[in-house]
Order: C-alpha cells, then structure tokens, then sequence
C-alpha cells in the first residue's frame, strides 16, 4: 500500500513540475541565454582589452626606439598619438614622454603638457605630482619664486614622495631670484629631513655655501 502511495506522490509531483516546466521554461531559458552571453561577453572585452594593451605595449617600444635614436619629432608625435589612443596606463606614460619630448624643442610649450597632466585628477595622485616636478624643472630658470612656490609648496610637504626634488627647485628658484630667506628655509628642510638622498644633499650643501652669512642680532 505504501508503495502505491509513493507512485502517486511522484507521479504528482510529476505532474507539477511539467505544469511549472510549461508555464516559467521560457523565463528559465532566456536567463541561461543570458548568463552564456553575459559570460561570453566578459571572456570578449577581457580578450579585446589584452590585445589593445599589447598592442599599446609594442606602439610604445617603437616610440621608445625612436627616442634613443634621436628621432625627437617623430618620438613625441609617436607618443602623442598613444596618449589619446592607449589604455589608461600606457595613455599617462606617453602623455608623460610626450611631454619629455617636447621639452627638446621647446621647454615652454612641455612644461604646458606636464601642467595638463597635472590638472588631471583621472590619472592619479603620484602621476600628478610627478608632473608638477617635471614641469618645475623647465621653468626654474624662468618662472618667478611665487609661480614656482605655487606649483611645489604641496609637493614639498613632509611624506610627500617627490619632497625632495621639489625643496630642491624651490631653495635653486629662491636662489636664482635673490630670496635669500626662502632659500635657507628650503635648504634647512632638505639638511633636516633624514631620508634626503646623499646627492641631494650634497647640492644643497654647496647651494648654501653660496648664500652670504646670516646677520647676527
């Protein structure tokens, strides 16, 4: 008897699920077309994006060759054209060496790139400062201490991970425009902080040789 009422039960039971099968099969199979497409479509973008940065790997080591052989135009054109084209990673680092390729012909003119790629919070903190540093560097014997404190005050900060070259072009910019108190201050800064490179620090040291004695009171 008890087995006649399990027959039942699961012819039931049967009987059930085909009704569910009938009425919701359709919303099953067109999830599982769903989940194979989106599935499909990741593997894609994942398959696109590799070949795009390999791609942008190899454009960018054409471009590099093209510096070391002196081919600065071609360079920075190369580059230029990477930094509008190349994923987000490669796209900085030429927006970078376009920049650095620019400065041969035209030291004004890379400082401006250096200070669009600066201004651009998508690429990053440490991209920025960098930039900032860069554009600094051919400027200091042209800009006036005011510009060159606007640009390198925030970088010069304690833990900041350019610090040191930015003291650096701030005590040289100092120097350069007879401040000679804004260049001590600098120069203590760099003579004070224990992580100053050896280098650096010797330049600063011959640096401040040069600054006439301080007045006693």
């Amino acid at each position: 008897m008890s087995e006649l009422f399990d027959e039942v039960d699961e012819e039931v039971r049967r009987e059930q699920f085909k009704k569910l099968w009938d009425k919701y099969s359709i919303y099953f199979i067109a999830l599982m077309v769903l989940i194979v497409a989106a599935v499909g479509g990741w593997r894609g973008y994942q398959y696109f994006e590799a070949k795009k940065a390999a791609e942008a790997g190899a454009a960018f080591e054409k471009a590099v060759e093209l510096s070391e052989q002196g081919k600065h135009a071609e360079a920075e054109t190369a580059f230029a054209d990477l930094a509008t084209k190349a994923p987000s990673g490669y796209r900085t680092l030429a927006r970078l060496r376009a920049a650095a390729e620019a400065a041969s012909r035209d030291p004004k003119a890379a400082a401006k790139l250096y200070d669009d790629l600066a201004a651009d919070r998508s690429v990053g903190g440490e991209w920025q400062d960098l930039a900032r540093i860069r554009a600094a560097g051919l400027l200091v014997d042209s800009a006036s201490y005011a510009d060159m404190l606007q640009r390198l005050e925030a970088s010069a900060a304690p833990k900041s991970t350019f610090r040191h070259t930015a003291r650096e072009l701030l005590a040289l910019s100092a120097w350069r425009n007879n401040d000679t108190t804004a260049a001590r201050k600098w120069l203590d800064a760099i003579a004070e902080d224990g992580e100053t490179p050896p280098g650096l620090r010797s330049r600063a040291e011959a640096l401040a040789a040069l600054l006439p004695p301080v007045a006693k009171s």
